[in-house]
């Protein structure tokens, strides 16, 4: 496993990525001074975004395609989801901000032979027992 991102391995096969970023930010305000330049006052901190690249191959890698529709559904869920390296380092918790793919070299039944996808998430607060039980198990029943 490369990493978890809730119930979706990322993996070497079928599911992978081949690049990940990872930005962080801090939140200033600007005060207005006169005569001099605008200080910046510490607010907090800002967004933290991780981006995934990948590729998935459903006619020589079959499986891919079943993880990428499951991450559909947990982000149309728009609950946060635990993220763990495969290293076992936890990363916190992320909502999954947009999943995008391209596909080409398509077959005759219209899926791609290649299909190259990015998934962008976005920091978040970890969500209530609740709310988040009951999403969990609303992906596999």
């Amino acid at each position: 496993m490369l990493y978890m991102i809730g119930p979706i391995a990322i993996e070497v096969y079928p599911f992978n990525a081949h690049e990940v970023a990872h930005e962080a930010k801090t939140d200033f305000a600007k005060k207005s001074v006169l005569g001099r330049r605008q200080p910046n006052e510490h607010v907090g901190e800002g967004d933290e975004t991780l981006k995934f690249s990948g590729r998935l191959y459903p006619e020589k890698l079959p499986g891919g395609l079943e993880s990428y529709e499951l991450l559909h559904l947990v982000r149309q869920a728009a609950q946060p989801q635990l993220v763990i390296r495969g290293d076992g380092a936890v990363l916190g918790w992320y909502l999954i901000e947009s999943a995008n793919d391209k596909s080409t070299f398509l077959g005759p039944n219209g899926v791609g032979q290649l299909i190259e996808i990015d998934i962008s998430l976005i920091r978040d607060d970890p969500p209530d027992a609740a709310s988040f039980m009951g999403a969990f198990a609303g992906f596999f029943g």
